[in-house]
């Protein structure tokens, strides 16, 4: 978020106390809220969209477009907002998953993950995100494409996060 000083022309004010009243009022609507430090964000980060009905991905079937609901994919796609990050995936060893270069990942910090998982780790030094595998007490990484072997990590593996869902954008 800008500072106060920076927020003075972006509401068309003079004085910090005019921007504060302002910021106290979108604190009020829900609009602007206070992180863990009492740093101002946004409370929402997305506008909510209609859901109009389902589609085959398969077989051609009659569509009806029908407005069903609506879906804030912020809500949709972050299950725990003060401790995901997003994270822009770069090379080809989680493909066989859909995860793609250039795609962007959620991540949830803080979250066990369980078998199966797509995981962020340090392993020995280097980042990346592979499946998490544990059987008893040793745990392994596993990419989605047969081109890259299995990381059995040698010194450290530190679990940054739990992989909670991908974004990928066609068009610009």
């Amino acid at each position: 978020m800008p500072t106060y000083s920076e927020m003075l022309p972006l509401l068309g004010v003079k004085a910090k106390s005019a921007a504060e009243y302002w910021i106290k009022k979108l604190l009020e609507k829900g609009t602007l809220e206070k992180d863990d430090k009492g740093f101002l964000k946004p409370s929402h980060l997305s506008l909510k969209l209609p859901i109009v009905g389902n589609i085959a991905a398969g077989f051609p079937s009659p569509a009806e477009e029908e407005l069903r609901d609506t879906i804030s994919f912020d809500e949709y796609l972050i299950n725990n907002q003060a401790a995901s990050f997003i994270l822009s995936v770069t090379g080809d060893s989680m493909v066989d998953a859909g995860i793609f270069e250039k795609d962007l990942v959620i991540v949830e910090k803080g979250r066990e993950p369980k078998n199966g998982d797509i995981i962020l780790a340090e392993v020995d030094g280097n980042w990346t995100i592979k499946y998490f595998r544990k059987k008893g007490k040793k745990v392994t990484l596993e990419a989605a494409n047969t081109k890259y072997p299995t990381i059995i990590p040698q010194t450290e593996l530190r679990i940054a996060g739990v992989i909670t869902a991908v974004i990928r954008k066609y068009h610009k």
